[in-house]
């Protein structure tokens, strides 16, 4: 239940099945994956994206093997890594019955109609919150949370849903002040989305005699925190000319254009320029790792996309 709530964070339901299947036959308890090191949780979450959640997993298991289990009151679980407002009521009312109502997308939704909250979101969610509250304050509700929690979400899922709610067959038509109002369709009302910025790099695949590919880790805090990545420089507003993202090479070498990738993170656009060369013996910042290795390491989304990209635009030839 945990699991699958922080995993489904901020990513689907399609995309986290065959990750979710993987984790836990690797992990397969909240000791194990206490006992396991960072690296190899990270190894197995990469390609899910917003890599905080898999440092705050990893954090949170220590934490509840250590204690002996989860704390079985709403603030205490509040209280554990990576469990916000959300997470907390649905591991609450769903694992513990604690009368609580988790609102995520589909009960957003489900709420904004139902009581016919015009307010966009983000601004709306206090009023959503307020609402999903009163809600949970139904003597049904309160007498069997889990049940409530899994039928909001399958009324959002199923029913409600975004673009053609079917309110023909909905048990609450009755009482859909957005139905009422002929606005239900158009509701949630989200404001519009702002451009992302363009931010500019430059990486570099740098391989030895011996077929190593060097890399390096990230800061153990921000952006991608703890994730292995190629070497490169930083990711800016300005466009990088070639003198100075050269200037920023692990080792001095021939190095050769390698071809370009985007990558698109919540905030902002990626656009990276990738460079790749060969020489004997690799003498540099990070560490080495035999190319045939690399499907193993912690990568975000975003350097798997280089790594293909460099192979793809170069040959065994390019560095003889």
């Amino acid at each position: 239940m945990w699991l699958s709530e922080i995993m489904l964070q901020q990513t689907t339901v399609t995309a986290v099945i065959p990750y979710y299947e993987r984790f836990v036959s690797r992990f397969p308890s909240v000791r194990a994956l206490a006992a396991a090191p960072l690296d190899d949780v990270l190894s197995a979450w990469a390609g899910l994206g917003y890599y905080a959640r898999a440092r705050n997993l990893h954090a949170c298991a220590a934490i509840v093997a250590a204690s002996g289990g989860f704390p079985s009151d709403l603030d205490g679980l509040r209280g554990l890594p990576g469990i916000g407002a959300y997470t907390a009521a649905a591991v609450g009312a769903i694992a513990f019955g604690i009368p609580a109502v988790p609102v995520d997308g589909n009960v957003e939704r489900v709420v904004s109609r139902l009581f016919a909250i015009e307010t966009p979101l983000p601004a709306a969610k206090p009023a959503i919150q307020a609402a999903a509250s009163v809600l949970g304050r139904d003597p049904d509700a309160m007498a069997r949370p889990s049940d409530f929690a899994q039928a909001l979400f399958d009324l959002g899922a199923t029913v409600c849903t975004p673009t053609t709610p079917a309110c023909v067959v909905c048990p609450w038509r009755e009482d859909c002040a957005g139905r009422k109002a002929g606005i239900a369709a158009e509701l949630p009302r989200k404001a519009p989305k702002r451009v992302r910025p363009l931010r500019l790099g430059a990486h570099f695949w740098v391989t030895d005699a011996a077929d190593n590919v060097l890399l390096r880790r990230r800061p153990a805090s921000g952006l991608l925190g703890g994730m292995t990545e190629l070497p490169g420089t930083p990711w800016r507003a300005e466009i990088w000319s070639r003198e100075e993202a050269l200037a920023h090479a692990p080792v001095s070498a021939t190095w050769r254009p390698a071809g370009q990738v985007r990558h698109g993170f919540t905030h902002f656009e990626l656009r990276v320029d990738l460079f790749a060369a060969t020489v004997p013996e690799i003498a540099a910042d990070g560490f080495l790792l035999p190319r045939r290795a690399l499907g193993d390491a912690a990568l975000p989304s975003v350097m798997r996309k280089c790594i293909r990209a460099v192979l793809a635009n170069t040959s065994p030839d390019d560095f003889s």
